[in-house]
Protein backbone atom coordinates (compact mmCIF):
# COMPACT_ATOMS: atom_id res chain seq x y z
CA UNK A 1 0.00 0.00 0.00
CA UNK A 2 2.59 2.52 1.34
CA UNK A 3 4.77 1.48 -2.47
CA UNK A 4 1.22 2.07 -4.49
CA UNK A 5 1.18 5.59 -2.48
CA UNK A 6 4.55 6.66 -3.46
CA UNK A 7 3.96 5.84 -6.87
CA UNK A 8 1.31 8.15 -6.99
CA UNK A 9 3.12 10.61 -5.29
CA UNK A 10 5.59 10.46 -7.86
CA UNK A 11 3.26 10.46 -10.89
CA UNK A 12 1.35 13.54 -9.08
CA UNK A 13 4.84 15.71 -9.09
CA UNK A 14 5.85 14.67 -12.68
CA UNK A 15 2.74 15.71 -14.17
CA UNK A 16 2.28 18.67 -11.74
CA UNK A 17 6.25 19.68 -13.01
CA UNK A 18 5.27 19.44 -17.07
CA UNK A 19 2.28 21.35 -16.95
CA UNK A 20 3.50 24.03 -14.85
CA UNK A 21 7.56 24.56 -17.11
CA UNK A 22 5.04 25.01 -20.17
CA UNK A 23 3.27 27.39 -18.59
CA UNK A 24 6.54 29.53 -17.25
CA UNK A 25 7.89 29.10 -20.48
CA UNK A 26 4.92 30.57 -22.46
CA UNK A 27 5.38 33.84 -20.45
CA UNK A 28 8.75 34.29 -21.17
CA UNK A 29 7.68 33.79 -25.31
CA UNK A 30 4.92 36.13 -24.71
CA UNK A 31 7.18 39.17 -23.37
CA UNK A 32 9.82 38.82 -26.52
CA UNK A 33 9.33 41.45 -28.36
CA UNK A 34 9.75 39.44 -31.97
CA UNK A 35 9.11 43.13 -33.66
CA UNK A 36 13.07 43.74 -33.23
CA UNK A 37 15.90 41.66 -34.60
CA UNK A 38 17.51 40.92 -30.69
CA UNK A 39 13.81 39.64 -29.68
CA UNK A 40 13.53 37.40 -33.02
CA UNK A 41 16.57 35.84 -31.89
CA UNK A 42 15.76 35.47 -28.50
CA UNK A 43 13.04 33.72 -29.26
CA UNK A 44 14.88 31.46 -31.71
CA UNK A 45 17.38 30.58 -28.81
CA UNK A 46 14.69 30.35 -26.47
CA UNK A 47 13.46 26.89 -28.42
CA UNK A 48 16.58 25.58 -28.71
CA UNK A 49 17.90 25.66 -24.87
CA UNK A 50 21.56 26.57 -24.87
CA UNK A 51 22.81 26.82 -28.62
CA UNK A 52 23.97 29.32 -31.16
CA UNK A 53 21.92 30.84 -33.40
CA UNK A 54 23.72 32.54 -36.76
CA UNK A 55 22.15 35.38 -39.55
CA UNK A 56 22.70 37.70 -41.05
CA UNK A 57 22.48 39.59 -44.33
CA UNK A 58 23.80 41.34 -47.39
CA UNK A 59 22.34 44.62 -49.06
CA UNK A 60 23.88 44.88 -53.08
CA UNK A 61 22.77 47.94 -54.63
CA UNK A 62 22.87 50.03 -57.31
CA UNK A 63 22.42 53.91 -57.37
CA UNK A 64 22.35 57.05 -59.85
CA UNK A 65 22.79 60.35 -58.41
CA UNK A 66 21.65 63.21 -60.30
CA UNK A 67 25.01 64.45 -61.06
CA UNK A 68 29.12 63.15 -60.89
CA UNK A 69 30.76 63.89 -57.62
CA UNK A 70 27.42 64.10 -55.83
CA UNK A 71 27.86 64.18 -51.69
CA UNK A 72 25.32 62.25 -50.17
CA UNK A 73 23.76 60.51 -46.89
CA UNK A 74 22.43 57.47 -48.95
CA UNK A 75 25.98 54.92 -48.93
CA UNK A 76 28.11 57.69 -49.17
CA UNK A 77 29.56 60.11 -51.50
CA UNK A 78 30.09 59.80 -55.03
CA UNK A 79 33.58 59.52 -56.65
CA UNK A 80 34.54 62.71 -58.65
CA UNK A 81 34.00 61.44 -61.87
CA UNK A 82 30.64 59.00 -60.64
CA UNK A 83 27.19 59.29 -61.03
CA UNK A 84 26.30 55.59 -61.36
CA UNK A 85 27.10 52.84 -59.17
CA UNK A 86 27.27 48.93 -57.59
CA UNK A 87 28.01 48.72 -54.47
CA UNK A 88 27.37 46.40 -51.37
CA UNK A 89 25.72 48.66 -48.79
CA UNK A 90 26.18 45.97 -46.16
CA UNK A 91 27.28 42.84 -45.59
CA UNK A 92 26.13 41.40 -41.55
CA UNK A 93 27.02 38.29 -39.98
CA UNK A 94 25.78 37.67 -36.52
CA UNK A 95 26.27 35.08 -33.67
CA UNK A 96 23.93 35.35 -30.80
CA UNK A 97 23.99 32.61 -27.72
CA UNK A 98 21.69 33.01 -24.89
CA UNK A 99 21.43 30.69 -22.28
CA UNK A 100 18.01 29.83 -20.25
CA UNK A 101 17.36 27.79 -17.14
CA UNK A 102 14.97 24.39 -16.90
CA UNK A 103 12.04 26.76 -15.99
CA UNK A 104 12.62 29.14 -19.31
CA UNK A 105 14.10 32.26 -17.20
CA UNK A 106 17.04 33.95 -19.32
CA UNK A 107 20.45 33.63 -17.45
CA UNK A 108 23.16 35.26 -20.09
CA UNK A 109 22.68 36.75 -23.84
CA UNK A 110 26.13 37.35 -26.22
CA UNK A 111 26.02 38.97 -29.41
CA UNK A 112 28.78 39.42 -32.15
CA UNK A 113 28.10 41.15 -35.13
CA UNK A 114 30.55 42.13 -38.19
CA UNK A 115 30.16 44.03 -41.26
CA UNK A 116 32.17 42.97 -44.10
CA UNK A 117 31.80 45.15 -47.89
CA UNK A 118 34.15 46.14 -50.44
CA UNK A 119 35.47 48.61 -47.95
CA UNK A 120 36.63 46.47 -45.38
CA UNK A 121 35.19 44.55 -42.10
CA UNK A 122 34.10 46.33 -39.26
CA UNK A 123 33.04 44.92 -36.22
CA UNK A 124 29.53 46.45 -35.05
CA UNK A 125 28.34 44.83 -32.28
CA UNK A 126 30.16 42.93 -29.38
CA UNK A 127 28.09 42.85 -26.20
CA UNK A 128 27.03 40.73 -23.42
CA UNK A 129 23.41 40.77 -21.04
CA UNK A 130 23.13 39.85 -18.00
CA UNK A 131 19.08 38.78 -16.43
CA UNK A 132 18.35 39.51 -13.19
CA UNK A 133 15.89 36.28 -12.27
CA UNK A 134 14.71 37.18 -8.79
CA UNK A 135 12.26 39.86 -9.93
CA UNK A 136 12.54 39.20 -13.74
CA UNK A 137 12.33 43.28 -14.61
CA UNK A 138 15.91 44.05 -14.70
CA UNK A 139 18.88 43.45 -17.04
CA UNK A 140 22.92 44.47 -17.84
CA UNK A 141 24.31 45.12 -20.78
CA UNK A 142 28.02 45.55 -21.21
CA UNK A 143 30.08 45.83 -24.43
CA UNK A 144 29.42 47.55 -27.98
CA UNK A 145 26.06 47.86 -28.77
CA UNK A 146 23.51 50.46 -30.09
CA UNK A 147 22.68 53.61 -27.95
CA UNK A 148 19.40 53.50 -25.95
CA UNK A 149 18.39 56.85 -28.47
CA UNK A 150 15.08 57.19 -30.10
CA UNK A 151 13.67 54.67 -32.55
CA UNK A 152 15.15 54.68 -36.07
CA UNK A 153 18.52 54.53 -34.42
CA UNK A 154 17.59 50.74 -32.84
CA UNK A 155 16.27 50.08 -35.83
CA UNK A 156 17.77 47.12 -37.58
CA UNK A 157 19.70 47.95 -41.12
CA UNK A 158 17.72 45.06 -42.03
CA UNK A 159 13.93 45.18 -40.60
CA UNK A 160 13.89 49.12 -42.09
CA UNK A 161 12.14 50.24 -44.78
CA UNK A 162 14.09 53.16 -46.00
CA UNK A 163 17.69 52.51 -47.43
CA UNK A 164 19.32 54.82 -44.45
CA UNK A 165 18.64 56.34 -41.14
CA UNK A 166 17.84 60.17 -42.01
CA UNK A 167 20.59 62.66 -41.91
CA UNK A 168 20.10 63.77 -38.86
CA UNK A 169 20.78 59.99 -37.22
CA UNK A 170 23.79 59.29 -39.24
CA UNK A 171 26.00 62.94 -38.24
CA UNK A 172 25.01 63.02 -34.80
CA UNK A 173 24.78 58.90 -34.16
CA UNK A 174 27.12 58.01 -36.64
CA UNK A 175 27.57 54.26 -37.02
CA UNK A 176 24.45 54.00 -33.82
CA UNK A 177 26.98 52.18 -31.72
CA UNK A 178 29.18 53.17 -28.37
CA UNK A 179 30.92 51.16 -25.88
CA UNK A 180 29.42 51.51 -22.37
CA UNK A 181 27.55 49.97 -20.12
CA UNK A 182 23.40 49.97 -19.76
CA UNK A 183 20.97 48.98 -17.00
CA UNK A 184 17.20 48.04 -18.19
CA UNK A 185 13.68 47.46 -16.59
CA UNK A 186 11.90 45.35 -19.15
CA UNK A 187 9.44 43.22 -16.68
CA UNK A 188 9.65 39.80 -18.26
CA UNK A 189 6.26 38.45 -16.64
CA UNK A 190 3.12 38.26 -18.73
CA UNK A 191 0.59 39.71 -15.71
CA UNK A 192 3.38 42.03 -14.37
CA UNK A 193 1.66 45.51 -14.12
CA UNK A 194 4.59 47.38 -16.11
CA UNK A 195 4.65 45.24 -18.52
CA UNK A 196 4.52 47.60 -21.41
CA UNK A 197 7.26 49.93 -19.92
CA UNK A 198 10.76 49.19 -21.37
CA UNK A 199 13.65 52.22 -19.38
CA UNK A 200 17.33 51.90 -20.57
CA UNK A 201 19.81 53.90 -19.02
CA UNK A 202 23.71 53.92 -19.30
CA UNK A 203 27.18 55.88 -19.46
CA UNK A 204 29.08 55.55 -22.80
CA UNK A 205 32.31 57.13 -24.10
CA UNK A 206 30.46 59.04 -26.50
CA UNK A 207 32.82 59.28 -29.58
CA UNK A 208 31.51 55.62 -30.50
CA UNK A 209 33.22 53.74 -33.60
CA UNK A 210 34.51 57.15 -35.02
CA UNK A 211 37.36 56.52 -32.03
CA UNK A 212 39.66 53.90 -31.92
CA UNK A 213 39.24 54.79 -27.83
CA UNK A 214 38.56 57.06 -25.76
CA UNK A 215 40.28 59.77 -25.77
CA UNK A 216 38.81 62.05 -22.17
CA UNK A 217 37.28 60.99 -19.53
CA UNK A 218 33.84 62.31 -19.74
CA UNK A 219 31.23 59.76 -20.36
CA UNK A 220 27.83 60.59 -21.85
CA UNK A 221 25.07 59.44 -20.49
CA UNK A 222 21.40 58.64 -22.10
CA UNK A 223 18.39 57.19 -21.51
CA UNK A 224 15.03 56.30 -23.08
CA UNK A 225 11.60 55.44 -21.39
CA UNK A 226 9.49 53.73 -23.73
CA UNK A 227 5.78 52.17 -24.10
CA UNK A 228 6.35 48.43 -25.79
CA UNK A 229 3.53 48.17 -28.58
CA UNK A 230 0.06 48.63 -26.69
CA UNK A 231 -3.29 47.60 -28.73
CA UNK A 232 -5.60 50.16 -28.42
CA UNK A 233 -8.00 47.81 -30.39
CA UNK A 234 -7.68 44.85 -32.25
CA UNK A 235 -6.88 46.86 -35.05
CA UNK A 236 -4.46 49.85 -33.46
CA UNK A 237 -1.49 49.51 -31.73
CA UNK A 238 0.42 52.26 -30.48
CA UNK A 239 4.09 53.03 -28.96
CA UNK A 240 6.13 55.84 -27.51
CA UNK A 241 9.10 56.99 -26.21
CA UNK A 242 11.19 59.70 -24.83
CA UNK A 243 15.07 59.73 -24.75
CA UNK A 244 18.07 62.21 -23.35
CA UNK A 245 21.76 62.45 -23.75
CA UNK A 246 23.86 64.60 -21.58
CA UNK A 247 27.22 64.50 -22.55
CA UNK A 248 30.12 66.95 -23.82
CA UNK A 249 34.31 67.03 -25.31
CA UNK A 250 36.90 67.93 -22.95
CA UNK A 251 38.02 71.91 -24.45
CA UNK A 252 41.82 71.59 -25.31
CA UNK A 253 42.16 75.16 -25.88
CA UNK A 254 40.61 78.69 -25.11
CA UNK A 255 38.43 79.51 -27.79
CA UNK A 256 35.03 78.42 -27.80
CA UNK A 257 32.71 80.03 -30.94
CA UNK A 258 28.78 80.64 -29.70
CA UNK A 259 26.23 82.44 -32.01
CA UNK A 260 25.39 85.99 -30.92
CA UNK A 261 21.90 87.37 -31.70
CA UNK A 262 22.83 90.70 -33.12
CA UNK A 263 21.49 92.74 -36.25
CA UNK A 264 24.32 90.41 -38.25
CA UNK A 265 24.32 86.71 -36.42
CA UNK A 266 27.59 85.22 -36.24
CA UNK A 267 30.05 83.12 -34.15
CA UNK A 268 31.57 84.97 -31.90
CA UNK A 269 34.47 83.84 -29.79
CA UNK A 270 35.42 83.13 -25.94
CA UNK A 271 38.67 82.91 -25.34
CA UNK A 272 39.17 82.82 -21.74
CA UNK A 273 42.24 80.96 -20.52
CA UNK A 274 39.66 78.88 -18.08
CA UNK A 275 38.12 77.39 -20.90
CA UNK A 276 40.73 75.14 -21.00
CA UNK A 277 40.19 71.64 -19.93
CA UNK A 278 36.14 72.53 -19.57
CA UNK A 279 33.45 70.38 -20.91
CA UNK A 280 32.32 71.62 -23.75
CA UNK A 281 28.58 70.70 -24.00
CA UNK A 282 26.40 68.00 -26.16
CA UNK A 283 22.73 67.73 -24.90
CA UNK A 284 20.04 66.12 -26.77
CA UNK A 285 16.34 65.54 -26.15
CA UNK A 286 14.23 63.16 -28.66
CA UNK A 287 10.78 62.13 -28.71
CA UNK A 288 8.76 59.74 -30.91
CA UNK A 289 5.76 57.80 -31.60
CA UNK A 290 4.20 54.74 -33.83
CA UNK A 291 1.09 54.00 -34.67
CA UNK A 292 -0.22 50.43 -36.86
CA UNK A 293 -3.31 50.08 -38.05
CA UNK A 294 -4.54 46.83 -39.17
CA UNK A 295 -7.07 46.39 -42.31
CA UNK A 296 -7.74 44.01 -45.21
CA UNK A 297 -4.60 44.66 -47.18
CA UNK A 298 -1.99 44.15 -44.24
CA UNK A 299 -1.10 47.28 -42.18
CA UNK A 300 -1.12 51.47 -42.18
CA UNK A 301 1.90 52.53 -39.62
CA UNK A 302 2.91 56.45 -39.13
CA UNK A 303 6.11 57.25 -37.73
CA UNK A 304 6.81 60.37 -35.72
CA UNK A 305 10.87 61.28 -34.21
CA UNK A 306 12.21 64.64 -32.95
CA UNK A 307 15.19 65.83 -31.80
CA UNK A 308 16.33 68.94 -30.47
CA UNK A 309 19.27 70.16 -28.42
CA UNK A 310 23.11 71.36 -28.47
CA UNK A 311 25.61 70.04 -30.30
CA UNK A 312 29.16 70.70 -29.83
CA UNK A 313 31.91 70.23 -32.80
CA UNK A 314 34.27 72.13 -34.89
CA UNK A 315 33.60 74.95 -37.60
CA UNK A 316 33.60 72.51 -40.69
CA UNK A 317 31.78 69.89 -39.43
CA UNK A 318 28.50 68.81 -36.99
CA UNK A 319 29.70 65.51 -35.99
CA UNK A 320 31.03 64.84 -32.86
CA UNK A 321 34.62 64.79 -32.96
CA UNK A 322 36.86 61.38 -33.09
CA UNK A 323 39.95 61.92 -31.89
CA UNK A 324 41.65 64.54 -29.41
CA UNK A 325 41.45 68.41 -31.02
CA UNK A 326 43.18 70.84 -30.77
CA UNK A 327 41.27 74.16 -32.42
CA UNK A 328 38.52 75.39 -31.26
CA UNK A 329 35.08 74.07 -30.70
CA UNK A 330 31.74 75.77 -31.85
CA UNK A 331 28.79 74.94 -30.04
CA UNK A 332 25.47 75.32 -31.74
CA UNK A 333 21.52 74.87 -31.23
CA UNK A 334 20.48 71.75 -33.61
CA UNK A 335 16.54 70.46 -34.51
CA UNK A 336 15.11 68.36 -36.47
CA UNK A 337 12.80 64.78 -37.44
CA UNK A 338 11.98 62.22 -39.50
CA UNK A 339 8.25 60.96 -40.14
CA UNK A 340 7.39 57.92 -42.18
CA UNK A 341 3.90 56.64 -43.78
CA UNK A 342 3.79 52.95 -44.49
CA UNK A 343 0.96 51.35 -46.49
CA UNK A 344 0.53 47.90 -47.51
CA UNK A 345 -1.44 47.50 -50.92
CA UNK A 346 -2.92 44.70 -52.22
CA UNK A 347 -1.10 42.34 -49.56
CA UNK A 348 1.93 42.17 -46.77
CA UNK A 349 4.22 41.56 -49.46
CA UNK A 350 3.76 45.18 -51.17
CA UNK A 351 4.35 48.34 -49.37
CA UNK A 352 4.69 51.75 -49.98
CA UNK A 353 6.97 54.05 -48.17
CA UNK A 354 7.22 57.84 -48.32
CA UNK A 355 9.61 59.29 -45.70
CA UNK A 356 10.03 62.90 -44.81
CA UNK A 357 13.22 64.09 -42.53
CA UNK A 358 15.33 67.47 -42.29
CA UNK A 359 18.27 68.32 -39.94
CA UNK A 360 19.09 71.60 -39.25
CA UNK A 361 22.57 72.13 -37.69
CA UNK A 362 22.20 75.42 -36.39
CA UNK A 363 18.23 76.95 -35.60
CA UNK A 364 20.02 80.77 -34.95
CA UNK A 365 20.39 81.33 -38.01
CA UNK A 366 18.51 81.40 -41.60
CA UNK A 367 19.32 81.36 -45.26
CA UNK A 368 20.59 84.38 -46.25
CA UNK A 369 22.43 85.15 -43.68
CA UNK A 370 24.88 82.21 -44.11
CA UNK A 371 27.70 83.55 -46.13
CA UNK A 372 26.37 87.08 -46.22
CA UNK A 373 28.72 90.02 -45.89
CA UNK A 374 30.61 90.27 -42.63
CA UNK A 375 29.63 86.89 -41.78
CA UNK A 376 32.06 83.73 -40.23
CA UNK A 377 28.74 81.24 -41.11
CA UNK A 378 29.68 78.33 -43.64
CA UNK A 379 27.94 75.35 -45.35
CA UNK A 380 27.69 73.40 -41.50
CA UNK A 381 25.45 75.73 -40.73
CA UNK A 382 22.84 74.79 -43.76
CA UNK A 383 19.50 72.75 -43.69
CA UNK A 384 18.87 69.71 -45.48
CA UNK A 385 15.23 68.24 -46.16
CA UNK A 386 14.68 64.86 -47.88
CA UNK A 387 11.42 63.75 -49.21
CA UNK A 388 11.20 60.40 -50.67
CA UNK A 389 9.25 57.93 -52.01
CA UNK A 390 9.79 53.88 -52.04
CA UNK A 391 8.35 50.93 -52.45
CA UNK A 392 9.17 47.14 -50.76
CA UNK A 393 8.35 44.01 -52.13
CA UNK A 394 9.12 40.80 -49.70
CA UNK A 395 9.37 38.18 -51.81
CA UNK A 396 9.53 35.95 -48.74
CA UNK A 397 11.02 36.02 -45.06
CA UNK A 398 14.46 35.57 -47.08
CA UNK A 399 14.48 38.54 -49.65
CA UNK A 400 13.33 41.89 -50.15
CA UNK A 401 13.31 44.03 -53.35
CA UNK A 402 13.60 47.96 -52.17
CA UNK A 403 13.24 50.85 -54.94
CA UNK A 404 14.01 54.26 -53.19
CA UNK A 405 14.13 57.62 -54.33
CA UNK A 406 15.46 60.59 -51.97
CA UNK A 407 15.00 64.55 -52.90
CA UNK A 408 17.61 66.39 -51.07
CA UNK A 409 16.66 70.41 -50.65
CA UNK A 410 19.58 72.58 -48.63
CA UNK A 411 18.70 76.09 -47.86
CA UNK A 412 19.19 79.14 -50.41
CA UNK A 413 22.85 80.59 -48.88
CA UNK A 414 24.72 83.66 -49.77
CA UNK A 415 27.29 81.40 -50.33
CA UNK A 416 28.02 80.99 -54.06
CA UNK A 417 28.22 77.03 -53.92
CA UNK A 418 24.54 77.59 -52.00
CA UNK A 419 22.89 80.19 -53.17
CA UNK A 420 20.25 77.43 -55.42
CA UNK A 421 19.56 73.97 -54.42
CA UNK A 422 22.59 71.55 -55.25
CA UNK A 423 21.98 68.44 -57.54
CA UNK A 424 22.20 65.51 -55.23
CA UNK A 425 18.90 63.75 -55.06
CA UNK A 426 19.66 59.69 -55.44
CA UNK A 427 17.97 56.80 -56.76
CA UNK A 428 18.40 53.61 -55.31
CA UNK A 429 17.59 50.05 -56.06
CA UNK A 430 18.49 47.25 -53.67
CA UNK A 431 18.12 43.38 -52.73
CA UNK A 432 18.39 42.46 -49.22
CA UNK A 433 19.55 38.70 -48.75
CA UNK A 434 18.47 37.57 -45.55
CA UNK A 435 18.75 34.11 -43.22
Amino acid sequence: MKLLLRKWMVLLFITITCQVQPVRAQFIMDMIDTTSEIGRGMLSLYKKFDRIRISGYIQPQFQVAEEKGARSYNGGDFAPQVHNRFMLRRGRIRFDYAHFTDTGQAVVQFAFQFDGTERGVNIRDFWGRIFENRFEVFSLTTGMFARPFGYEVNLSSSDRESPERGRMSQILMRTERDIGAMVSFEPRRRKHPLRYLKWDAGFFNGQGLTAPGEFDSHKDFITRLSLKPYHLSKKATLSVGISYLNGGLIQNTKYVYTIQKKALKNFEVDSAVTNIGKIAPRKYYGADGQLKIKHAWGFTELRCEYWRGKQTSTGHNSETPGSVLNEPYYIRNFDGAFFYLLQNILNTKHQLAFKYDWYDPNTDVRGNEIGAQGSNLNATDLKYSTFSIGYNYYMNENMKLLVWYDWVKNEKTSLNDFSRDIQDNIFTCRLQFRF
